[in-house]
């Protein structure tokens, strides 16, 4: 048997937005085990809702991580809603899918950029975050904030968008479009991409389903898994709301699926867009969670199933809040990817599914 060499890889790490550090077991040039290590962005927010009200903790939430901020502010509210029996006016609910799919275009996006960079592709890197400056500049135009939006609260949103202002952003989409079909077809067709991509950390369906994987990672796998399906808030008024799909499993299809999920995203945008209700964007809290009362809730993040719970004490802070994140179900995936691995393809692997540290560890 080949001597073993633990290469450590982390948590500093071009490819890793976020630090996780590896042990990377090696024989020769290939990867026989792995070993995460977690912790070192770990911050107490869930213990902070002891200190911030029900209504001040989403600004909390929402800085879990700046990528995921504004669906972790909606899973929050979503929860806290259903704590207090409380219905969140139609149009709150149609402006709120509206800026999580903008939400989703801005991580995916970014992620491929990432991705770009990775094998080499400075162009097609600076392309695809030039594209993405277009969904930040919606987000300036319509809440004031380019990341951190502070949008959601409590019982509806905090700001309004116009319907002539919001016809204007299906506009933006619309040449947004072409453009990023012409990226789509360098990332998924140009063979020297394909080269680094196609058979890369292979994970069978039957393995995503033991490891409980979620999102694009698991969808990549043939797992046609997304909580949008249920219909929470507003995707219960799109007509026929199909998960994207590939069975192949690799990093190609994780590519893949992101993609063509940005190109949905855009679709879904338009469609609530022509079927937003006037009326009120927000209604008046009164009282406070009760004692014992607890909620859940499930919202599908960029990075898949996000599941949240409070509980309630009485006064005007919870008695508990608790987050299990996307990244938190795939990493057991992810490590399954490097085992095997070439030891050129580890940054790769990890970085196609697309882990959130500071989402995981709070």
């Amino acid at each position: 048997m080949a001597d073993r060499t633990v290469i450590p890889f982390g948590p500093q790490h071009p490819v890793l937005p976020e630090p996780i550090h590896l042990d990377l077991y090696v024989e020769d040039e290939k990867v026989v085990e792995a070993v995460p290590q977690l912790g070192f962005v770990h911050r107490g927010l869930e213990k902070l809702v002891e200190k911030r009200d029900f209504q001040q903790y989403v600004y909390v939430c929402e800085r879990i991580c700046g990528i995921c901020s504004f669906g972790h502010s909606l899973g929050y509210c979503q929860t806290v809603e259903l704590l207090m029996g409380l219905e969140v006016p139609p149009r709150a609910e149609f402006l709120r899918v509206i800026w999580h799919e903008l939400s989703r275009m801005h991580s995916h996006m970014l992620w491929m950029g990432l991705l770009a960079d990775a094998f080499g592709y400075e162009n097609l890197f600076m392309q695809t975050w030039r594209l993405r400056e277009r969904v930040l500049d919606i987000f300036e135009q319509t809440t004031g904030g380019r990341v951190i939006l502070s949008a959601t609260c409590v019982g509806g949103v905090n700001q309004d968008i116009s319907n002539e202002d919001l016809r204007g952003i299906c506009d933006v989409l619309d040449r947004m479009r072409s453009e990023f079909q012409t990226l789509i077809n360098t990332f998924l067709k140009d063979q020297s991409v394909k080269s680094r991509l196609v058979g890369v950390g292979y994970i069978s369906k039957q393995e995503a389903h033991d490891f409980a994987m979620v999102g694009p990672f698991a969808r990549a796998c043939g797992i046609a898994e997304d909580v949008r399906c249920y219909g929470y808030d507003a995707y219960g008024a799109l007509a026929d709301f199909q998960p994207i799909v590939s069975d192949q499993g690799d990093g190609w299809a994780r590519c893949m699926v992101r993609a063509e999920e940005v190109l949905q995203a855009i679709d879904i945008i338009k469609e609530l867009v022509e079927k937003i209700p006037d009326g009120p964007i927000s209604m008046k809290v009164k009282g406070r969670p009760a004692e014992g009362a607890q909620a859940t809730s499930r919202l599908e993040q960029p990075r898949g199933e996000c599941f949240y719970y409070a509980r309630g004490n009485g006064t005007k802070f919870l008695e508990r809040f608790r987050i299990r994140t996307p990244t938190s179900q795939s990493i057991a995936g992810m490590v399954h990817t490097l085992q095997g691995c070439d030891l050129a393809d580890v940054a790769l692997n990890v970085l196609t599914i697309d882990p959130c540290i500071s989402c995981t560890e709070r």
